[in-house]
């Protein structure tokens, strides 16, 4: 692992972090993608709209009030000298502050709320789709850039949805509410001061395609961040015992760094957005009282309607920050959406067939026609492969790492499709029927168990989740797991935590066994189950597999050459190709590769012991 330097800051140079997704994505604004958007709020249109109406009436009609009513103040009482007409005025001002108070603040909490209803279902949309892709899209992405899609990009989208959208709404009839006052107070100081918004959008305007960009460049470091940041704790324990500690915090530092400079770089492009419109209401302040002040001494207009053009042009300025704001958060908004519809608009590699049938109750005939397969193009994993394996027979893969052996389990679990050639179970080829029905009758123990978050009573539920408790420890007891567990200080209702990390290899792997063989599958498949389990366990498990697989159709996996003796097949694979099939007597007596497989394992152990 290399540090990174100030050349090379810009962009990490460790090749873990160059991913597909990471690149900025050069696309011009894509009003279509905000039109997606607006469709999260469609179900809720009709709730919002009288709520929003009559808010943003009252509130534009109270904002607007408030300079006529100081106008008159000034005007017909104060120069006047008629007190009583000013306290009326006073008090009128008040309720009109507190209307406007009111219907804000409702405001405000109601659309906070409806905001937080479409976050959570545009987030929900999300997962959901995620956990339809298929493998390969797995195999290209980190889990830290996943993470980042739906946490941080979703959340930059709160801003819009709460009260951004309803706010650009009254900005914008607050702004031609205020037009329409200053022209019809005075048209040409009206029209003197309205010229200079022209100026501030043409300076703004070339800003745009930056702050996007830079927003975009941000949303990528900080994916990169956070598929650092899961590798390392997932990887903690390889990182420490090669003392890495050091390289691993400088490598961070430095990804820490550029995400620093690259958000220094977004926020100072956003926040050029205010010394913009403070310069041009300057401008505007300038005109209003060198202008104004000739036309106060001609007597064109009065004091009052000029500080009530003051107070206009106060206000006239500020819904335009505030829009000047919110394009700032539609830009990061649409930086983000542009990474969440990239996911949403992913197409599962392994995708159902609009004739798709559900698969009946199957007894476990399978048969691998002429399969090619290839994780990358032209570089083939199995090659015309064809296998036929009848119901209850138990196969053992075996053959060096590489050779084929779990993309045959891949494929059969149809957790990828062939490139070439069929899998026909029963036969339907699997493509033809629904991936629930297929997957729900197989089951899979994988050298890497996977344990949840939760009791030992729920992993193993998990394979069936309306088992009853007598069914999961029966489960439990038929892989020999039920010892340890009670043994537990709560037993079944021991909380595991995180992958388990409370137990044993050995132990989360018998929790797969018992998790497996609960959901009752026709076909059984073993990826080196049995490779953290220790000599005396696996023994156990092999008198309980036994009886356990009788009827049904197994796949094993092993190593452990001993561990497939009594299996009723053997395909011995090589470089994607079967070279040889049959049981052990026959395979022996042949004397090819599996014969040198197992010479090579005693040899090994006699050496060991």
């Amino acid at each position: 692992m290399k540090n990174i330097t100030d050349d090379n800051k810009a962009k990490p140079n460790n090749e873990r972090f160059t991913y597909q997704d990471d690149e900025v994505m050069e696309k011009p604004f894509d009003w279509g993608q905000l039109r997606r958007l607006s469709h999260y709020l469609k179900p809720y249109t009709r709730q919002m709209l009288p709520i929003i109406i009559i808010t943003m009436v009252l509130g534009t009609l109270t904002k607007l009030a408030i300079p006529f009513l100081i106008t008159l103040a000034i005007d017909d009482a104060l120069i006047a000298g008629n007190s009583k007409k000013l306290i009326t005025i006073v008090c009128i001002m008040a309720g009109v502050y507190i209307v406007q108070w009111l219907a804000n603040n409702y405001r405000i909490r109601y659309m906070n709320n409806i905001g937080q209803k479409v976050i959570y279902d545009l987030r929900n949309d999300l997962f959901s789709h995620i956990q339809q892709l298929s493998f390969r899209f797995f195999d290209k992405r980190p889990a830290g850039s996943v993470l980042v899609r739906v946490t941080n990009d979703v959340n930059s989208m709160q801003d819009l949805f709460t009260n951004g959208v309803v706010n650009v709404l009254i900005d914008l009839v607050q702004l031609l509410g205020i037009i329409i006052i200053l022209l019809s107070l005075n048209v040409k100081l009206g029209l003197a001061i309205i010229v200079t918004v022209p100026l501030m959008f043409l300076v703004s305007t070339s800003l745009r395609k930056r702050i996007r960009r830079a927003w975009q460049d941000v949303r990528t470091k900080q994916a990169r961040i956070n598929s650092h940041l899961n590798e390392s704790i997932q990887g903690i324990k390889v990182t420490q015992a090669f003392t890495q500690e050091k390289e691993n915090i400088d490598y961070f530092d430095g990804m820490n760094d550029v995400n620093r400079k690259s958000w220094n770089n977004a926020t100072a492009l956003n926040q050029s957005f205010g010394p913009i419109i403070e310069v041009t209401g300057a401008i505007g302040y300038c005109i209003l009282f060198w202008y104004g002040a000739s036309l106060v001494q001609s007597g064109a207009v009065t004091i009052g309607v000029l500080f009530g053009f003051a107070t206009y042009i106060g206000n006239f300025w500020e819904p335009i920050n505030r829009l000047g704001q919110m394009y700032s958060q539609l830009l990061i908004a649409m930086a983000s959406s542009e990474r969440i519809f990239e996911f949403m608009d992913e197409k599962p590699n392994v995708a159902e067939a609009n004739h798709a049938v559900k698969l009946p109750a199957i007894k476990g005939n399978i048969h691998f026609e002429d399969i090619v397969f290839e994780y990358e193009k032209d570089r083939p994993a199995l090659r015309g492969i064809n296998l036929k394996v009848r119901a209850g027979q138990s196969v053992a893969l075996v053959g060096h790492t590489g050779s084929g052996k779990s993309t045959i389990i891949n494929l059969l679990c149809r957790f990828y499709d062939p490139v070439q050639g069929s899998v026909i179970l029963d036969g339907h080829d699997i493509r033809d029927v629904t991936i629930e029905s297929l997957r729900s009758q197989v089951g899979i123990v994988l050298q890497d168990t996977f344990i949840f978050s939760g009791t030992i009573r729920d992993n193993i539920r998990f394979g069936k989740l309306n088992a009853t408790d007598e069914e999961v420890e029966a489960a439990a007891k038929a892989v020999h797991a039920h010892d340890f567990i009670v043994n537990l200080p709560q037993g079944y209702d021991t909380e595991v935590q995180e992958r388990g990390n409370v137990l044993s290899m050995g132990q989360r792997q018998l929790l797969s066994f018992a998790r497996a063989l609960l959901a009752d599958p026709r076909v059984l498949i073993l990826d080196e189950a049995t490779a953290s389990i220790d000599t005396e366990t696996e023994l156990k498990i092999q008198e309980a597999l036994k009886t356990l697989l009788q009827g049904r159709t197994s796949f094993i996996i092993a190593h452990r050459l001993s561990t497939i003796r009594s299996c009723d097949n053997i395909v011995v694979l090589d470089h994607g190709r079967i070279m040889e099939t049959g049981n052990h007597d026959q395979l022996m007596e042949h004397q090819g590769i599996y014969y040198g497989l197992i010479q090579a394992q005693y040899r090994f152990l006699s050496e060991a012991s």
